[in-house]
């Protein structure tokens, strides 16, 4: 019989750690929280101490059942929940769970679930800390006290149902702002030259720029047009040649909010997939038959390295690439505010196990992000890449056209971290004459600031030192599960309901969505781990005025009714615009008793049978399309509404010409009826 108990959070994790240690040690799983605050009540005491209520989660009393009667003969029990607040409140509650009289308890960390790790874990085990505890605690109430106020108020306001959170909300204003910006935008047009040149059997481009000692930009279509004719006609030679070389460093080590905007940028993974996929690699994987973890922890905000991965890296590079390819200095990082520094970056468990090599016992998704994490810290600790940068400058009477290249003098980190190739211009001496193939005006429109998806929103959400490496994924799955925000291809766009709910929090809670309060919040979450203030002090400072805030809203709020020009052909009521979790929709003012409602169209005729218009949809996954009201009759459907209302601008636009064409007889004819 073993004579310890290891209490994990997941069966995976589990089963990994069981493959490491003998017959003296079982492995289970708690399978994450066992406690945790009601949905159906507040379960707070905002009286006076602000100490929450827990219960026991739903189908959780059989697993605590079970780790008592696993506990009961052990000499000790290791408490190995992860490595960060949550981990340790999860700890907390089922040693709280356990607990008896005589019992020994220990808390062991590690952040890689490897055969050395463990060891070293058990060797060194500690005890739970009760302020990494407190932290979490008051995180939970804050949210839940600020989520319990909130919501009720837009329920009253717009539709029953409806929620706000603390630091999701922020997340929706900048959404909000940012789509307010976009429609706001007036385009700036100005034109430009651009040349192609032969040279030899070669061909090339090169932009003007300068004219007339001035800046080869036109802001109106006439100057650069008469630019052009001036130049078409003249003779182009090589003028000057400047070379320069420079070097590139190796990014830092993966740490959360940059993994995630990595994988999105490059492999497309939404936030919440780089995070379950990550977790996967992290508790283990099944290679020829044994579990192995094959990164570190991914939930960091430190880009922190231990000294035996190091040494372990600078061998891997001497022995794959050579000594040269081995950084002779040590990079610095700059180090984020409040960054947990016990903790490291994400980081493979073992450079020797190339993403090639293992390609057949991983799904694709894993693969690819194995291999980002793999390169990225692999890199990290290669030398620079040094590139020869050429701009060559092309004369013609009163203008200077440049063109520029990079070429690759030493790898460097590219080795294992590849990047495009870029276009080599070729080589030229000064004085060389050119022939010019083509010469055109090019028109620039200035664009709006693009809306924000997954990598732009944490990297905002990161810089305003809002939320910490375990919120950033869950903050946007919230916003597209209650229907705040939307996909359109890879962005995210609020809804209607999004920014109704925006602007209300705005108008009675700026200071609750304000970013500076919020991440203000996150420092004082802080301090508590650190022990420097109590946690129910958080709650104490900041809920009386809110709370009154909240009343003076409750007892003033109206809600509002909107009437559309339409009536109900049913009884002849009007249609009043009303709200449910999906959106915007009709309904007769004569609710109950007449119950007739419709979508609200977007207003666009339907390409396809030009008789229904189009709606907004949901599939049974919840994702948004826009199909025809002229369903099953007309199939129409469409993705992306943006390209939509594109479509139909430039069909609208092409009417408008023809009908200019007719104009001079249609308007002759008018103005004689008249």
């Amino acid at each position: 019989m073993s004579k310890y108990l290891i209490i994990v959070e997941s069966p995976t994790k589990a089963r990994t750690l069981s493959s490491f240690l003998g017959k003296d040690y079982e492995v289970v799983s708690s399978k994450g929280h066992l406690v945790d605050l009601p949905s159906s009540k507040l379960a707070v005491d905002v009286g006076e101490t602000f100490e929450p209520n827990y219960t026991t989660l739903k189908g959780k009393k059989k697993i605590i059942s079970e780790l008592k009667k696993k506990a009961a003969n052990k000499e000790a029990i290791y408490l190995a929940t992860d490595p960060d607040r949550e981990g340790e409140a999860i700890g907390w509650h089922i040693k709280d769970k356990l607990n008896k009289k005589g019992k020994q308890f220990y808390r062991i960390i590690f952040h890689e679930i490897t055969k050395d790790a463990i060891g070293e874990a058990l060797a060194n085990p500690g005890q739970l800390d009760s302020k990494k505890v407190n932290a979490q605690m008051a995180r939970r109430v804050l949210d839940r006290v600020v989520g319990y106020r909130l919501s009720p108020l837009l329920w009253k306001k717009i539709v029953r149902g409806l929620s706000a959170g603390r630091v999701q909300s922020v997340a929706l204003r900048f959404i909000v702002e940012r789509e307010r910006e976009i429609e706001k935008f007036i385009p700036e047009i100005t034109y430009s030259l651009e040349a192609s040149f032969c040279y030899k059997e070669a061909v090339f481009d090169a932009k003007l720029k300068k004219y007339h000692q001035k800046k080869g930009i036109f802001k109106n279509k006439q100057e650069a047009d008469n630019c052009n004719q001036e130049l078409k006609d003249n003779d182009f030679f090589i003028s000057n040649i400047l070379k320069k070389k420079s070097k590139r460093k190796p990014n830092p080590p993966h740490i959360t909010s940059s993994l995630q905007r990595e994988a999105f940028n490059k492999l497309r993974f939404s936030a919440q997939k780089t995070m379950v996929v990550a977790q996967q690699l992290y508790e283990g994987i099944t290679l020829n038959g044994k579990n192995l973890g094959l990164i570190t922890y991914m939930r960091t905000d430190s880009f922190a390295v231990s000294q035996k991965a190091k040494d372990s890296a600078a061998g891997f590079i001497e022995t794959e690439f050579g000594k040269d390819y081995l950084s002779k200095k040590v990079y610095r990082r700059k180090k984020k505010k409040g960054a947990q520094l016990a903790h490291e970056a994400i980081r493979p468990t073992d450079l020797k196990i190339k993403p090639s090599k293992i390609s057949e016992y991983l799904t694709r998704d894993q693969f690819r992000l194995y291999q980002l994490i793999w390169r990225r810290f692999t890199a990290s600790f290669m030398s620079e890449a040094v590139f020869e940068n050429r701009k060559i400058e092309i004369k013609a009477n009163h203008a200077l056209f440049t063109a520029e290249d990079r070429k690759l003098v030493f790898p460097g980190f590219l080795k294992v971290y590849p990047q495009n190739p870029e276009s080599q211009l070729p080589e030229f001496s000064k004085g060389d004459k050119l022939k010019l193939k083509n010469l055109e005006v090019k028109k620039h429109s200035t664009k709006p600031p693009p809306r924000y998806n997954d990598a732009s929103l944490i990297k905002i959400l990161e810089e305003k030192g809002i939320g910490r490496p375990s919120t950033y994924a869950p903050t946007i799955f919230t916003l597209l599960r209650r229907n705040y925000v939307r996909r359109e291809k890879s962005y995210l766009c609020p809804t209607d309901l999004g920014v109704k709910v925006n602007d209300f929090l705005l108008e009675h809670f700026k200071k609750i969505i304000d970013a500076d309060f919020t991440a203000d919040m996150e420092k004082k979450l802080d301090k508590v781990e650190e022990g420097q203030i109590i946690w129910s002090q958080i709650l104490k400072d900041f809920y009386p005025d809110f709370q009154k805030q909240v009343e003076k809203i409750s007892k003033n709020i109206i809600k509002e009714v909107v009437y559309s020009d339409k009536n109900c052909p049913r009884c002849g009521g009007r249609l009043v615009v009303k709200w449910s979790r999906k959106g915007k929709f009709l309904s007769c003012e004569n609710f109950p008793s007449c119950r007739y409602a419709e979508s609200i169209t977007t207003g666009i005729k339907c390409p396809d049978c030009g008789k229904g218009e189009i709606l907004q949809r949901k599939n049974r996954r919840g994702q948004t399309f826009y199909g025809c009201t002229n369903f099953p009759e007309c199939r129409y459907t469409i993705r992306n509404l943006d390209q939509l209302k594109e479509n139909s601008k430039e069909s609208k636009e092409e009417d408008k010409s023809s009908d200019k064409q007719k104009a001079p007889r249609d308007e002759g004819r008018g103005t004689r009826d008249v």
